[in-house]
């Protein structure tokens, strides 16, 4: 190899072994590539591994990006060594690595992809345009954003009465929205009446079907929790609009089908072990209408693959909080999409804004934190306020006592455990322990520690073991044998079909009825419950502690989240912001420094996408 291509083997550059595995394996396809793309080839694996779907060549040139903090400034470097961006597409543009379809990297104008992610968000934009472009029969006309249809306005005004002051109804307006086109983006903060407005544009878009046949409609999310909660909020929703609409068929039928929401691998039948999925664009899904929540969540190759495998004339309805984080896998799909354009094909994307879960010190410090206001956040947080509290942890100890008893009115896990205590006779019936099972799994989720990081004193490993062993000494917990402890919190990280488990169900292992019964992993499905061996889980991690990331689609009363105790590039404003709006009643921030707090309220997550700019070169 090159000289240039030595500087693969510094030690000191934060390169994964894939990440160098791949320049090197670029380097066996083509031997004449530039060295230059083939050390950029390793940096935009490095970056997809960070979540960017591309490497936009600009970035390089940028002496404002965090090269430096993140140790990468000698490998880009040494790819800008030969001039600028112009420079560097002529030198690279002989390579066979960047020619055709197949090629294994993919030059878009100025911005380097790998050739998956070159093809995904090609997919997406033209599903997006698709989708929004007009197809005949609207009921809202493009350039007035009013409703023309004499029937939609009336179910509207039933499922939104109008407003006394005359103030805009923000959800009523959504719904409008959603009869112009097919894909229709519904954001808004933790209370604003995402499901609250799904399910009345479900009774909407029923009532107007005009077919004589019900809509077939579908509803999912990607994990497994987040598709229990929207079940259970659509059918609430439901239930509430009888006052309004009676006991109609039409509800009957919508809460039937609102029973079947599932993850998005079950929808699009994934296969496990394999990138197959039985539903595509040649076997697309047999559905009118689906409703996604927590589509911030959708990483850029599952939106390409649920799209694709939509049919034409099926309309898609994206829920979810622009402000959260981001996807764990590369792309930041819901973001682009709400992000306003000048060529307006933002124009499918409604906003709610008004809370009705956060009027209180919760609500404005996620405000605060959202708008970059450091100070603000941290005058909100005033240790033992009952809302929203700092934690001064300069060592494990603080934060394991929280833990365990949490503060004041907000729960730790003692209390949060209590009915473990409670366990009924063996032959009390199993009606009684289906009960005290559903009471024990709830007093769990009224207690979460949430996690910037993995590792170290103030990550998730370290967290989870000294819970875990400070509940065994107090007896909350009780060894079974081996790693399996009674009252054991854990969670699924992969996909099972073939026991009913996704990625991201979290649950409580306890011991089944009987003189002794076998332990058992239970999770709750809304009033139901499923269990399985723990002898037959294969992907599970204990779960007192989890990262933000991993909690997303959840909600707990009181909500702990740990910072470090110095500031990383993963501690972000959008990683602070999904962190408190976990939290229902209680907020706890805790940490060593409060400066590292406000680092993070700055410093915002920026994902290199070209997906907006494909909308608006095409739309």
């Amino acid at each position: 190899m090159s000289d240039v291509l030595q500087t693969l083997d510094d030690d000191t550059l934060p390169l994964r072994a894939l990440d160098r595995a791949l320049a090197r394996f670029l380097h066996g396809l083509d031997p004449q590539a530039p060295p230059t793309l083939l050390l950029a080839a390793a940096l935009l694996a490095h970056r997809e591994g960070q979540g960017h779907s591309c490497l936009p060549l600009a970035e390089l040139f940028d002496p404002g990006l965090p090269w430096q903090a993140e140790g990468l400034l000698p490998l880009v470097q040494a790819i800008t060594a030969g001039g600028d961006i112009a420079a560097l597409q002529a030198s690279w543009s002989a390579s066979p690595l960047l020619q055709g379809e197949c090629s294994p990297l993919q030059l878009q104008g100025a911005r380097l992809y790998l050739r998956r992610y070159a093809q995904c968000e090609a997919r997406v934009a033209a599903q997006v345009l698709q989708r929004v472009a007009p197809a005949g029969g609207e009921r809202i006309d493009a350039a007035t954003e009013t409703v023309t249809d004499t029937a939609a306005r009336e179910w509207l005004d039933r499922l939104f009465p109008p407003r006394t002051d005359g103030s805009v109804d923000g959800q009523r307006a959504a719904c409008a929205l959603a009869l112009r086109g097919r894909l229709t983006v519904i954001t808004g903060g933790p209370g604003t009446g995402k499901t609250y407005t799904a399910a009345r544009l479900l009774v909407l878009l029923q009532a107007l079907h005009g077919s004589g046949q019900p809509l077939r409609v579908a509803l999912a999310a990607p994990t497994g929790k987040a598709g229990a909660r929207l079940r259970q909020s659509i059918a609430q929703a439901l239930q509430g609009l009888k006052p309004q609409l009676g006991d109609s068929a039409l509800l009957d039928e919508l809460q039937r089908q609102a029973a079947t929401a599932r993850t998005l691998h079950r929808l699009l039948g994934a296969r496990p072990g394999t990138r197959h999925l039985q539903h595509d664009a040649d076997h697309p899904l047999d559905l009118d209408l689906l409703i996604v929540d927590e589509a911030s969540m959708v990483h850029l190759e599952m939106m390409a693959a649920l799209l694709q495998a939509l049919p034409a004339s099926a309309r898609v309805v994206l829920l979810g909080d622009k402000d959260q984080l981001a996807s764990v896998e590369a792309g930041a799909v819901l973001g682009d999409l709400c992000e306003d354009t000048p060529g307006g094909t933002g124009r499918y994307t409604a906003l709610l804004s008004d809370s009705r879960r956060f009027q209180g010190r919760i609500g404005d410090l996620a405000r605060a934190v959202n708008a970059g206001r450091p100070a603000q956040a941290l005058a909100l947080l005033q240790p033992g306020d009952a809302e929203a509290a700092w934690l001064p942890a300069a060592d494990p100890a603080a934060l394991l006592q929280l833990a365990l008893h949490g503060r004041g009115a907000a729960p730790g896990y003692v209390q949060a455990l209590a009915a473990l205590a409670q366990r009924p006779a063996d032959d009390a019936g199993a009606d009684t322990f289906h009960a005290w099972v559903l009471r024990v799994l709830r007093g769990f989720d009224d207690f979460r520690v949430l996690c910037a990081l993995r590792e170290g004193p103030f990550g998730v490993a370290g967290l989870n073991a000294a819970i875990e062993q400070a509940l065994l000494d107090r007896g909350v917990l009780r060894r079974r044998g081996g790693e399996w402890l009674e009252g054991r919190a854990l969670m699924v990280t992969r996909n099972d079909p073939d026991l009913g488990l996704s990625n991201g169900d979290v649950g409580l292992v306890l011991r089944a009825p009987g003189e002794g019964g076998s332990l058992r992993a239970w999770f709750a499905d809304g009033d139901d419950l499923r269990s399985v061996a723990v002898t037959r889980l294969a992907a599970v991690e204990t779960a007192w502690a989890m990262t933000v990331h991993k909690s997303q689609g959840s909600e707990f009363r009181h909500v702990a989240l740990v910072l470090p105790d110095q500031p990383t590039p993963v501690l972000t404003r959008e990683l602070v912001y999904t962190g408190i709006t976990r939290a229902r009643v209680h907020c706890t921030v805790a940490g060593a420094r409060p400066g590292v707090l406000a680092d993070a309220v700055q410093q915002r997550t920026r994902r290199s996408s070209g997906l907006r700019q494909r909308l608006e070169e095409q739309g």
